[in-house]
């Protein structure tokens, strides 16, 4: 539990863990940090998402990279419009202090840039800053840092270099950590620049000319959006996906890894990798708002991953469109109540057949923009006839369990290939994929549909799934249809909570003694509502989960109803797509439609 140098229990004094809801996100693309309200950059993967962490301490580890004020605070902070550029704001017991944190973006390929820029407000202000790289978790030597003959501090982790910039004055402890306390003067500010990478460090890089690029490529990468129910949240979570969209057009599901859902329930998980449903949720809600790059980065990355794989699809891939590692556990404290920290996932080892069809729904949605080529046009095909192949075989689903004839796996091909079969470059297709759609849906309904007419979660579980809101809303079936009508009544009076939604019933206990609310269920139940016609609820719906996050705005994949806490690891992408297409879905009229589907 104990770095190499014995300063594990050192960095879990002085920056212990913060509730979830504190942490911002800074990120280029190719990887992500994750800050704290002491200014304790304690998240970083380098060089990219998947890569070994070198800022460990959000999971007791070693490394860390903090600016924070000498005297008491409070903290709060903000991200400027239309970027992830983060503002740490500090109100001390004399003065008001920002600090001005981001990656450099788009991000360099070979090297980490972190800017931070500190800007006294009104008065001085006294700042302590401690840097630690860490490589390999902690587990890797570091080389004694050494001044350049500029003033710069330069070191090596592993087969990283480092170079700081801003930091002259600072001090080797005895663990090899750069402090020092830097005075900045009023109106004033002081610049820092780390860099990290494996090749040469190059040229030094001027503060000035890296803010003017990553301020002018934030604001010329993130829409308008100003159509929605809510512009400022969906331009966040556009600017959210946007920065976990690596430039090969793979998407990170969450930023971090082995952040408990459930204390002391061994639910930590390493989501660092791109799964191809959420990647289709991302895309599919980008297209609510228009052909904008998000949609054909998605497009182009799956497509890819589909055309080369075929049946043998895996669920998840690296952002670069790797195998994802297999589990394997690490030597860390752990975040509280989340000891068992892992890397790699098992979700290679599944069969998720709902891929499939989301796969399918994303190639529709570019069709209907005029995105799609032919390599997207063969994809089509490919994913319909993977589909065909393995419909009747049990998978692991959404929520990656047993292997079962899950319901929502079957509704989501459903949606899928009636979707598709309006973009198939033949009738002869088109036809081929409408019959095999009346099929699935005729085989699920004998097969899944409860007695008292609601869709049940599988063949086998009797229960209802908030996941099976989703297919009527992407065509599976109409909306006024019985079973769509049913299943909404049954999830709402058994899986609500005070403005929340639970996944599905627990065997022995209330959902939330056992897991939290899931927020993507709450915004799907916010579209289900609208497809229903019902305003009010569906507002209600998407407000109450919005508002579930802390100053960053960030969402994670569950939300503890009784402690108002998030859960699981951060940010969840999938979660910011639904509040996303949401927003825009809400901006319409709620008007009761018929889906592409038919009554059986």
């Amino acid at each position: 539990m104990v770095g190499p140098d014995g300063i594990s229990d050192h960095i879990q004094h002085r920056f212990p863990p913060h509730a979830l809801r504190e942490y911002a996100l800074l990120a280029d693309g190719r990887r992500g940090a994750i800050c704290g309200p002491h200014g304790d950059l304690v998240w970083l993967c380098a060089p990219t998402w998947h890569d070994d962490a070198v800022f460990a301490a959000l999971l007791g580890g070693p490394g860390v990279y903090a600016v924070t004020p000498v005297e008491p605070f409070t903290w709060g902070g903000y991200y400027e419009p239309r970027s992830l550029i983060w503002r740490n704001r500090w109100v001390t017991t004399s003065t008001i202090v920002e600090c001005r944190d981001a990656l450099a973006y788009p991000g360099d390929p070979n090297r980490v840039m972190l800017l931070r820029r500190v800007e006294a407000i009104e008065r001085e202000v006294v700042l302590r800053v401690e840097l630690d790289v860490r490589a390999g978790f902690g587990t890797l030597p570091k080389t004694e840092p050494h001044l350049d003959e500029h003033g710069r501090w330069v070191a090596g982790s592993g087969d990283l270099r480092v170079r700081w910039s801003g930091g002259a004055n600072a001090a080797v402890g005895s663990d090899g950590a750069l402090r020092m306390e830097i005075a900045v003067p009023a109106g004033g500010r002081h610049d820092l620049v780390l860099e990290i990478t494996r090749a040469s460090l190059g040229p030094p890089i001027d503060p000035d000319l890296a803010w003017h690029r990553t301020e002018h490529a934030w604001h010329s990468d993130i829409p308008d959006l100003g159509g929605s129910i809510a512009p400022r949240d969906t331009q966040h979570a556009y600017a959210v996906l946007r920065g976990m969209t690596a430039p090969r057009g793979g998407m990170a599901a969450a930023a971090t890894m082995s952040l408990p859902e459930r204390a002391e329930q061994r639910r930590n998980y390493d989501y660092r990798y791109a799964w191809v449903r959420d990647q289709c949720y991302a895309a599919v809600a980008v297209a609510a708002a228009g052909p904008l790059p998000l949609l054909d980065d998605a497009v182009s990355f799956l497509t890819a991953r589909l055309l080369d794989d075929g049946d043998a699809l895996h669920p998840a891939y690296t952002v670069d469109g790797d195998v994802v590692p297999d589990e394997r556990p690490l030597d860390l404290p752990g975040y509280p109540g989340g000891h068992e920290v892992v890397l790699g996932n098992r979700v290679t080892r599944q069969t998720q057949l709902d891929a499939f069809g989301e796969l399918l729904q994303l190639l529709a949605a570019a069709a209907r923009h005029g995105h799609l080529d032919t390599d997207g046009a063969r994809a089509i095909r490919v994913a319909a006839e993977a589909i065909g192949r393995r419909w009747q075989r049990p998978d692991a689903g959404l929520w990656e369990l047993d292997d079962q004839w899950w319901t929502h796996s079957r509704l989501a091909c459903v949606a899928g290939l009636r979707a598709a079969a309006f973009a198939a470059p033949t009738r002869e297709g088109s036809d081929r994929m409408t019959s095999l759609a009346e099929d699935i849906l005729t085989e699920t309904t004998r097969r899944c549909l409860h007695p008292n007419g609601y869709w049940q979660r599988s063949s086998q579980h009797t229960g209802p799934d908030a996941a099976l809101l989703l297919p009527p809303v992407r065509g599976a079936l109409p909306g006024d249809d019985p079973r769509t009508r049913a299943t909404l009544t049954k999830v709402r009076r058994t899986l609500s909570e005070d403005g929340y939604l639970y996944r599905f019933p627990q065997p022995t206990q209330r959902p939330g003694e056992t897991e939290g609310a899931f927020l993507l269920c709450g915004f799907v139940m916010a579209l289900a509502e609208h497809q229903q016609g019902d305003e009010a609820h569906a507002l209600r719906w998407f407000e109450r989960n919005r508002a579930a996050c802390g100053p960053p705005g960030l969402l994670s994949e569950e939300y503890d109803v009784q402690q108002r806490q998030l859960r699981g690891n951060l940010p969840q992408a999938f979660v910011h797509a639904l509040l996303l297409e949401s927003a825009i879905r809400l901006s319409t009229p709620a008007t009761p439609a018929r889906g592409p589907g038919r009554s059986r």
